[in-house]
């Protein structure tokens, strides 16, 4: 028995030893896979960036559109070089996609965010389709009340991009395109916040008048008009004061603009501008100011999802932060009737009677002074089916010397700086208005297509007699080639376009 006893604790002792044995021949055990968790501190889509504490949430959208009656534009609109004959492309079309990625995580000083979109777009006039183009209007980071890098102006209040589709609808919103700046925001408690930016400089044209004949480019020759601001010197400086609550939000912003004329011209007819050029003096600097206030109230009581908001704005000499298009000269020409109606969009207007004698009777910058009024309206109709109501107005007016210069300009008669006399009958003032209504079925919260309406009005600016006097005439006031005749009235212009868009996010 003790021998049995003593083979059976041999036998199981040697299988012990063979079996240590073999579990040192093999490979240690793996570490658990550390899978992707979700980081639900900043909301849906967000995910930890395996091994780190950084969230990150990639999206993006494609969509595509077709405008009808839009001038082969998607950005100016239908008033700008339009001769609306058999030459005009009536039909606009385009598709753009983007990608975009937001990262954040937590530190000592608040959340650290970085966030880019970049995409590509294509567009097709009618007459050729314009090759893909990679670009981007979101790339900042946003750290301890700083934001910096390009996003959305500090100014902007009004959505014009939340009730319709085409970029003509007149307002000041840079949201689709971007707007770089260094800002800083302070939150002041319940909702109140307080923003000071520096930011890109919202230019228009500056147009100088030496003379009568149109030349093109920034420098001034004898006989010539100038369109340009000299370099930027300034920042502009943007601040405002917003309020958000659940009924809706306010805001009050101003903003800083300096107006900084390139030169009345060089001392030798028909110089160029270059390190060696002797040029005749200029305008001083000025700096142009803009003023707006901005509100919104939410309707749930009437629909969930219903609001109101609307935004006024005023200034001297900063008329970019009412309108986005910066040239509407030469607005619209009818084939039947021949009638043509204009509006120039400038900053500030100066003069001088000869480009070669310094100084020659030369006048100030005379700031441009404009306002503006947005306003829309969201209705639900059903959770998925709604409706903007839309409505906008831009009144630009000169004063005496400004008009007197631009009317001799364009009249090609009369004399030019500070002894510019208008002409009876020319008057450079003009207003643009319209309304809108955008159409929408939301099919999934990615997922929705829309019709809008838009129908505008160009108020015109007038010459003598209110026609085109002289093939001249036509040549400084229309767009080149533009083809307009001698006797063509002027009178005011208008339009309704049709556009049509089916969008996708990628997600919510």
């Amino acid at each position: 028995m003790k021998m049995v006893k003593s083979l059976l604790l041999g036998t199981a002792a040697g299988l012990v030893a063979v079996t240590a044995g073999q579990a040192a021949d093999l490979p240690v055990k793996a570490k658990p896979v550390e899978y992707v968790k979700v980081c639900s501190l900043y909301g849906a889509g967000f995910y930890y960036m395996p091994g780190t504490d950084i969230c990150l949430k990639v999206g993006g959208y494609a969509r595509a559109e077709t405008t009808y009656h839009s001038n082969g534009s998607s950005g100016p609109g239908p008033q700008t070089a339009d001769l609306n004959n058999r030459l005009t492309n009536e039909w606009f079309m385009r598709a753009r996609a983007y990608i975009t990625a937001d990262a954040r995580e937590q530190t000592a000083w608040g959340t650290a965010r970085a966030y880019v979109a970049v995409g590509i777009a294509t567009s097709d006039t009618g007459a050729a389709l314009v090759p893909s183009i990679l670009g981007f209007n979101r790339a900042f980071i946003q750290w301890a009340g700083i934001t910096a890098g390009v996003t959305q102006s500090f100014y902007d209040f009004y959505s014009a991009a939340a009730v319709g589709y085409r970029a003509y609808m007149i307002s000041e919103d840079t949201g689709d395109a971007g707007w770089w700046l260094w800002a800083y925001t302070a939150q002041l408690g319940n909702g109140l916040s307080a923003s000071i930016s520096a930011e890109e400089r919202r230019a228009t044209q500056i147009v100088g008048v030496i003379g009568t004949t149109l030349v093109a480019g920034g420098i001034a020759v004898p006989g010539a008009q100038t369109t340009g601001y000299g370099g930027i010197q300034s920042p502009d400086i943007v601040g405002n004061i917003r309020l958000d609550q659940t009924w809706g939000s306010a805001q009050v912003m101003a903003a800083a603009h300096e107006v900084n004329p390139q030169y009345y011209g060089l001392a030798a007819a028909g110089g160029a501008a270059s390190s060696g050029a002797v040029f005749t003096g200029h305008p001083g600097d000025q700096w142009g100011w803009v003023v707006g206030a901005g509100l919104r109230l939410n309707f749930p009581m009437i629909a969930q999802g219903d609001y109101f908001q609307g935004e006024v704005n005023y200034t001297k000499g900063g008329v970019n932060y009412l309108t986005k298009s910066d040239a509407l000269t030469g607005a619209a020409q009818t084939e039947r009737g021949n009638t043509f109606g204009f509006g120039v969009v400038s900053d500030c207007v100066y003069g001088s009677a000869a480009a070669g004698v310094p100084n020659t009777r030369g006048t100030g910058c005379e700031l441009t002074t404009a306002w503006s009024v947005n306003a829309s309206y969201e209705h639900y109709w059903t959770p998925q089916f709604h409706e903007s109501f839309v409505g906008f107005y831009l009144s630009a007016k000169y004063d005496t010397l400004a008009n007197a210069n631009l009317c001799a300009f364009e009249t090609g008669v009369g004399a030019t700086g500070t002894g510019a006399v208008a002409p009876a009958g020319c008057n450079n003032n003009w207003n643009i208005w319209g309304v809108a209504t955008r159409l929408q079925y939301d099919f999934t919260k990615t997922l929705y297509l829309g019709v809008e309406f838009l129908y505008n009005r160009l108020e015109s600016a007038q010459l003598p007699g209110g026609v085109i006097a002289s093939t001249a005439e036509a040549a400084r006031i229309a767009p080149a080639g533009n083809g307009l005749a001698v006797g063509s009235t002027i009178k005011d212009e208008n339009n309704l376009a049709v556009t049509l868009r089916i969008h996708k996010d990628f997600l919510p």
